[in-house]
């Protein structure tokens, strides 16, 4: 406000004292011309004007102060850079056997239910067997008769009477019975059905009353204590996964991480969905994993050491396609915004590998950068663990 009375003040002055009185003229061309002397007189005194402020501005303390922008900064450093891919899995158990009876017959008993857990050899369930014993007792009676039959040939044989064919009948059909019902007795240890292995029961199939089917399942028992995570991987990562290599294995559902190694890798490629089986073995001593649980399998799928990465976001783009990002540079001014080109690589989880253009140590303007402009002033507003702090550089 000071600066423009100071104007105007000179500017009355011009008017009043620096020109002779001058008379009015009353005709016509007397005012065309003054007119036109005063138009003359105020260019002149606009173009004073204009120069006063223009000095005015280059010596005021204020003016020379441009405004800046607040800024936070991030040192540009080199570190490892991993990028994973996730793959999704399911949890299964790597011990699933069905306990079967080797005879069919009728379901007399089930000592288990779902949800039991039974260890390897116990009794699950009773098959009523008492057609195999009427059947012993029917080839009992046709071993009594050829026994009786056998003797009688061998007395006569003795005597050398009949012939030597009958003799050798009668005691190949005894030795016969003896040896089917031998077999027929065994069948009778196969009434009880016993856990193949320990674990616990899944399912059953089978109830009491039902029949029995030889080889068919009764129950099905899940041995957990052992589990594997399989999962269906793209084609084009099968350079990525190796036999042996380590993985992590996320499980959303229990919010649980667990690092493993690949214990199979698949042969083929499925052709319908141009895929490959990789399976991990994972210990489930404490039964957490369930089988079919969702896992989420991390394929380490590009690796690259001693490169320099940062938040993908600092990256902008010029409309002719170029990737730049600004970082801090001195001037007599105090610290102001650079431009740098940069070249970028892979990124992964927010952060970009810078390929060319930074080579460590810069300070790249992390906060603010969004609108900057090259050699635009900045205040640095530095972070601490208690405060925010504000400086000048």
């Amino acid at each position: 406000m000071k600066y423009a009375i100071l104007i105007f003040s000179f500017a009355f002055l011009i008017l009043s004292c620096g020109q002779p009185t001058e008379e009015y003229p009353e005709d016509l061309a007397g005012k065309k011309a003054l007119l036109t002397a005063k138009k003359s007189e105020l260019r002149d005194l606009k173009a004073t004007i204009d120069k006063l402020k223009d000095e005015i501005g280059e010596l005021s303390p204020e003016a020379k102060q441009r405004p800046k922008r607040l800024v936070t900064l991030q040192t540009a450093e080199k570190s490892d850079f991993k990028k994973f891919v996730e793959i999704q899995g399911t949890v299964q158990a790597d011990d699933v056997v069905g306990a079967s009876s080797e005879v069919g017959g009728r379901i007399l008993n089930m000592n288990s239910k779902e949800g039991d857990y039974v260890k390897k050899g116990a009794l699950i369930a009773s098959v009523d067997m008492e057609s195999v014993n009427k059947q012993v007792a029917e080839l009992q009676k046709s071993l009594e008769l050829a026994t009786d039959i056998f003797e009688r040939q061998s007395r006569l044989w003795n005597q050398k009477i009949g012939s030597e064919v009958q003799f050798l009948q009668a005691k190949n059909n005894k030795e016969r019975l003896e040896k089917s019902i031998e077999s027929v007795k065994f069948n009778l240890t196969k009434a009880n059905v016993y856990a193949p292995i320990s674990g616990y029961v899944d399912q059953v199939i089978a109830n009491s009353g039902e029949m029995a089917s030889p080889g068919m399942p009764i129950v099905q028992i899940l041995n957990t204590s052992k589990v594997k995570v399989v999962a269906d991987v793209p084609e084009n990562y099968l350079s990525a996964v190796k036999r042996g290599a380590m993985v992590n294995i996320k499980f959303p559902a229990l919010d649980v991480e667990k690092n493993a190694r690949v214990s199979l890798l698949g042969r083929t490629i499925n052709p319908a969905n141009r895929t490959f089986k990789v399976e991990v073995n994972m210990n489930n001593s404490k039964g957490a994993l369930k089988p079919n649980l969702l896992a989420m399998m991390m394929i380490n799928d590009y690796a690259e050491k001693n490169v320099i990465t940062i938040p993908i976001e600092l990256v902008q783009q010029e409309v002719t396609g170029k990737d730049f990002i600004f970082a801090k540079k001195d001037t007599p001014e105090g610290p102001a915004a650079q431009k740098i080109y940069v070249v970028t690589g892979e990124s992964y989880e927010g952060n970009i590998v810078i390929k060319e253009g930074l080579v460590g140590g810069e300070e790249i303007i992390l906060d603010g950068s969004k609108g900057l402009t090259e050699n635009e002033l900045l205040e640095i507003q530095a972070i601490t663990a208690d405060k925010t702090e504000k400086s000048n550089g």
